[in-house]
């Protein structure tokens, strides 16, 4: 189509050619009229070629601004008027200079080309409020001088917004990776920095450790970091929870068997724990729930270095490294004939005792912290804690210390909203702080009433919490068969112990 156009305006401007030849006889004249004719047609073919381009430049996302020379707006496309929302009847065959001055450009730049004759780059923040960068280039005639300016806008909102987007992926990325490489033991308390430091002495010493704490203080946790700042660093590292075995088959577990060495042994027999952790590191977890008749055994083994499979009669060497851990005072249970002394005093080497979350208040903020990031990033949420909410975990005892404290931030995430605050009285509700009672407040009940009470409620959120009399005896400070009769007393039921 375009170019049978052309073919027109050319045949046009032949024939008036011709025409010239028999119409005027002066051939300056002549020659003057011929000249205006072929600018004319020039003139005709750029203006369609400049309705093509247009046509062009309105498909493009980024903003287009012509000017001339002088710095008169001959063309903004669509894009144009959509980032700086200005018409384009409010800017075309207006000079830049005049439009300044109304406060329809902030800092244009089309004078400073005109001026240097160079291309400028920079940001600017139209009258909207958005931000865009600014391009421009000018462009020259045949003698040098600047004919048009064209500037290209592009706004930066979603760039912007992208790199927000991208700078967030990068935090929860460095958020994971930390998560994985760096220390787990958070804190900075004054109650916790014996503990980093004993940690950092006997990482590299080839010693037995016995860490000891409350129930979810963080015994596992000290093991893994001697564990990763030793020189048995990414040999293995075996743990065995001496409570969580049957008695009946821990010895089994520990120490391996051969084929056939009892009813419903494997044909090929078993390697035990000590033979899988050669030249690593294994951990004792709840050491004091060991049976006696194991305590022998096991001291036996660490003494001399050997282990000899159940039905077996070849001793087999390793060298292992053993971390004990406990939330019991093996001290009391030797006295009370419970666990063998001499045991003892083989895992007391390097004694490690973890302070109980309530004796370190002022590390919950930042483990509160810590834990709310690592939900946030593993639920794909972005929840906020009301102020108060460290306020009552301040004052909070925490039985279950830092694992309660880590279940609780995550049942909140998992229970909120995405991008809500959350309020106080969803973190009294999962701890189950209420207000006194009506009765206590009015002193309608005794003083033995309100004992019963508050014993009513502590034993029947350790035996939830933990479920079992033996875990929540533990957790109250109290024997077994106390937590069975007060809860009997008290009409608690109960189940499994």
């Amino acid at each position: 189509m375009n170019s049978e156009k052309t073919y027109s305006s050319t045949k046009i401007l032949n024939e008036l050619i011709k025409s010239l030849e028999t119409k005027v006889s002066n051939p300056l004249i002549k020659m003057e009229i011929e000249s205006d004719l072929k600018r004319v047609c020039r003139e005709l073919e750029e203006l369609k070629g400049d309705l093509f381009y247009k046509k062009i430049c309105d498909e493009l996302y980024d903003g287009i601004y012509i000017s001339d020379g002088q710095g008169k707006t001959l063309y903004v496309n669509k894009a144009y008027s959509r980032i700086t929302g200005l018409a384009p009847e409010l800017v075309l065959n207006k000079y830049v200079t005049d439009l300044m001055k109304e406060g329809l450009f902030k800092n244009a730049i089309t004078p400073d080309i005109i001026r240097t004759k160079k291309p400028i780059n920079a940001m600017a923040e139209i009258r909207t409020g958005v931000k865009v960068l600014i391009s421009g280039a000018p462009i020259f005639d045949d003698e040098g001088n600047v004919k048009r300016v064209v500037v290209i806008n592009r706004d930066m909102s979603d760039l912007l917004e992208m790199q927000e987007k991208l700078t967030a992926s990068q935090n929860e990325i460095e958020h994971l990776r930390k998560l994985q490489t760096s220390s787990n033991l958070i804190g900075q308390s004054d109650e916790l920095r014996p503990v980093l430091r004993m940690i950092q002495q006997v990482a590299n010493l080839d010693v037995t450790v016995l860490i000891t704490g409350e129930t979810g203080a963080g015994k596992e946790v000290v093991g893994n970091e001697i564990y990763t700042n030793s020189n048995r660093r990414g040999k293995p590292f075996i743990k065995v929870n001496c409570a969580a075995i049957p008695a009946s088959l821990l010895e089994a577990e520990l120490f391996g068997y051969e084929s056939g060495a009892f009813t419903g042994a494997s044909s090929k027999g078993k390697i035990g724990m000590f033979e899988l952790a050669d030249k690593g590191t294994i951990l004792l977890d709840e050491i004091g729930e060991m049976p006696l008749e194991l305590q022998s055994k096991l001291l036996r083994i660490i003494q001399e270095k050997e282990v000899t499979r159940i039905g077996g009669t070849k001793s087999v060497k390793f060298d292992v490294r053993i971390l004990a851990a406990t939330n019991c005072n093996l001290y009391e249970l030797v006295k009370q004939g419970k666990f063998r002394e001499d045991l003892y005093y083989r895992l007391n080497v390097f004694p490690i005792h973890i302070p109980p979350l309530r004796e370190r208040m002022t590390d919950i903020e930042l483990l509160t912290n810590h834990y709310l990031n690592k939900y946030n990033v593993k639920y794909g949420k972005h929840v906020f804690l009301d102020s108060e909410v460290y306020d009552v975990f301040k004052t909070y005892s925490w039985p279950g210390n830092i694992r309660e404290l880590r279940n609780v931030v995550e049942r909140m995430v998992i229970v909120s909203e995405q991008n809500k605050r959350i309020e106080v009285n969803v973190a009294k509700k999962l701890l189950n702080i209420t207000t006194e009672s009506p009765e206590m407040l009015n002193g309608e009940l005794g003083l033995k009433e309100m004992v019963e009470m508050v014993e009513r409620k502590a034993i029947e959120k350790a035996l939830k919490d933990y479920g079992s009399t033996r875990k929540a005896a533990a957790v109250l400070k109290i024997s077994q068969s106390s937590v069975v009769k007060k809860a009997k007393k008290l009409g608690i039921q109960l189940g499994d112990s």
